[in-house]
């Protein structure tokens, strides 16, 4: 619904208004843009042309709706985007969680509560600022929750500019935040997007583990390990497991080596600190878990998006490419009872990994 008596409102006074909501509301920044994303639509058609959205059919769905905002929401002129910084721990701490294969490693956007709730709720909350400024107006609030093309947008409104990880990147406070939007039918003062400054820069490209990023801009995702560990619902391609290390969830290697990241800051957000338990959570232990100890121990995160087959599929990988003691073989010799072929076929893989290791098996 629009404001009765549009033109009487102060769109730059109110825009104002709405920035300073947005940060009283936890929002890093914010910016508008008129959502024309053309060139966005054609890269989008020749990433799926070349089949590198693997199986996220979902990606190819609701036609152009993803790219013309005003499809998926009609009257829609205006698209609010805010950025919300989430990175939990300095950069040298997340790499050092990389180094001791005993332990897992989750990527850290999902070490705390889980975003879509947070967002959304502090997204509806800027709406309700707005309708309480001006009356009803039209608007539908995203998080990573529906045919929406975050990064484009996001980009078009100023908050930064996508590097060649496929990744927003603000100059001043690199790339760990989330980001959310408002489509709106409020004819605001748009932004302008910032220009690049990955220049000749490669580093994401040759930290990344799998070889994900197949050129500058290029994402391949049937090889990122974000893909393999949470979106692929079946088995891991064999030739990409002893890539994967002791990744469990995610991947955050082409974030962790951009030298943009030198300038992110630690969140405000209670709600995004470091759990305890994904700090540095050992293997053994999580590969014990039963499926109420998984849903009990995920509640609340982003970890529940996928289940406890491929927890434990993506964990006896982890265990696989770790040590050869004893304590990873008893624990993968008891799920060789699992019910699940996708989850057996990984632990007999994990099982056959540690037997090429040369190091004698630790009997403490």
């Amino acid at each position: 619904m629009s404001p009765t008596h549009p033109e009487t409102i102060d769109l730059p006074r109110l825009r104002e208004k709405i920035e300073r909501w947005a940060r009283e509301l936890g929002f890093q920044s914010l910016g508008i843009s008129s959502g024309q994303l053309t060139q966005a639509e054609s890269h989008l058609l020749e990433w799926l042309d070349r089949g590198y959205h693997g199986t996220m059919t979902y990606m190819s769905r609701h036609g152009s709706a993803r790219t013309r905002p005003h499809e998926l929401l009609p009257g829609t002129v205006r698209i609010i985007s805010v950025r919300m910084d989430y990175r939990p721990e300095d950069v040298v701490d997340s790499l050092a969680g990389l180094e001791d294969l005993r332990n897992g490693y989750v990527a850290r956007y999902a070490v705390g509560r889980d975003y879509h709730r947070l967002m959304r709720r502090r997204l509806q909350r800027l709406a309700d600022h707005i309708a309480d400024a001006i009356g009803p107006f039209l608007y539908r609030a995203f998080t990573d929750s529906a045919p929406v093309m975050e990064k484009p947008l996001a980009s078009h409104a100023g908050l930064g500019w996508i590097g060649k990880h496929t990744n927003l990147i603000n100059k001043n406070s690199g790339s760990f935040f989330f980001i959310g939007e408002l489509y709106t039918d409020l004819p605001l003062p748009v932004d302008g997007p910032v220009t690049d400054h990955c220049g000749e820069c490669s580093r994401c490209i040759t930290a990344c583990p799998t070889g994900a990023i197949v050129g500058p801009y290029q994402l391949d995702a049937r090889r990122c390990i974000s893909y393999l560990t949470i979106e692929l619902k079946g088995s891991i391609p064999i030739e990409l497991r002893a890539s994967i290390g002791n990744r469990i969830f995610g991947c955050d290697d082409c974030q962790l080596v951009c030298p943009w990241n030198r300038f992110s800051q630690p969140t405000e957000e209670i709600g995004f600190a470091l759990n305890p338990q994904f700090a540095a959570p050992p293997l053994v232990s999580l590969l014990a878990w039963d499926e109420d100890q998984f849903l009990r121990n995920t509640s609340g995160t982003a970890l529940r998006r996928i289940t406890h087959e491929q927890w434990l599929r993506n964990v006896a990988v982890a265990i696989g490419n770790g040590p050869r003691d004893q304590a990873a073989l008893e624990v993968l010799t008891d799920r060789l009872a699992h019910p699940s072929p996708m989850v057996r076929e990984h632990v007999v893989w994990a099982l056959a990994q540690l037997q090429k290791v040369t190091r004698p098996v630790d009997q403490q």
